[in-house]
């Protein structure tokens, strides 16, 4: 489920600011982007969002604003001036005119060492506590979604059953319809040698496949049980279930319905179940 959640403190004299930015995913997908200072508060840090945020793809991003007199970095010297003595002696070697290697070397790595200082309790707690100040505010702005897709998913339910209650007034239709269809297959065979019981047992069988009084029960009873599980936490997953499992029976009664209006009902259910499974991918 999509999600956004900030967070910011003033950290021994420095503004720490936290963000979370979250996705649906099945399992949770964690990417950290921390300062170095804070690298070794890494588990914590997961631990707190796995159990606060469960799953999805979270990312997680910390910045320090520096106030303007504070040095974050020094230049090791005497790093920097051997690599100019080792870049002028090459270009001296190659006969080039000396470029300005002042701008280079402050891109070699390790020529700044970023001042590092061990985090004591109180710091680290803070830091956390910021954490998990953004992860409630990413909570609740998946609550916020959630809610949106609860009247949607409720809405769409209410569609299918609607739908549901229109199918009895074309079954007797449907019935005449087929008995017709039956018996003008049977003046067909007038004259020749018919089996008498084979026939009725076959055709017992063909209407006996074709009620779809079971498929309507079943239908009912899931889409009850939908709604259900809609209130219990974090039932994404049993929802994308039985989702499936009122796709099966929609499908059954547009094998069986064997009519017109009939299979335009199961149309309109298919469509609001469409839409509830994509929607279904987007919750816990």
């Amino acid at each position: 489920m999509t999600g956004f959640g900030k967070a910011s403190g003033e950290i021994n004299g420095k503004k720490v600011s936290i963000e979370i930015r979250s996705l649906n995913s099945k399992a949770l997908d964690l990417n950290l982007r921390i300062p170095a200072q804070y690298k070794e508060l890494e588990p914590k840090i997961r631990a707190i969002i796995s159990e606060l945020l469960d799953r999805g793809k979270i990312d997680v991003s910390a910045s320090i604003d520096h106030p303007g007199d504070q040095k974050t970095a020094t230049i090791n010297k005497s790093l920097a001036i051997a690599y100019y003595k080792e870049l002028n002696e090459l270009n001296a070697l190659m006969g080039n005119d000396t470029p300005d290697f002042l701008s280079h070397i402050l891109r070699i790595p390790d020529v700044f060492i970023n001042e590092k200082s061990d985090l004591n309790e109180e710091e680290q707690e803070a830091f956390l506590s910021l954490i998990r100040l953004a992860c409630e505010q990413t909570h609740f702005f998946r609550a916020q979604e959630g809610n949106a897709l609860s009247i949607d998913f409720a809405s769409r339910i209410d569609a299918i059953r609607d739908a549901l209650t229109e199918v009895p007034k074309f079954e007797e239709e449907r019935i005449v319809a087929l008995r017709e269809r039956i018996i003008r297959n049977l003046e067909e065979l007038k004259g020749q040698n018919v089996d008498q019981n084979r026939l009725e047992q076959e055709m017992i069988f063909y209407l006996e496949k074709l009620d779809i009084s079971e498929e309507k029960v079943r239908l009912s009873n899931h889409l009850d049980y939908f709604l259900e599980t809609m209130k219990v936490p974090r039932s994404g997953k049993k929802l994308g279930f039985i989702g499936q499992e009122i796709g099966r029976e929609i499908n059954t009664l547009g094998s069986k319905s064997n009519h017109t209006e009939m299979q335009k009902l199961v149309v309109e259910m298919k469509d609001n179940l469409e839409k509830i499974k994509e929607q279904v991918l987007n919750t816990l």
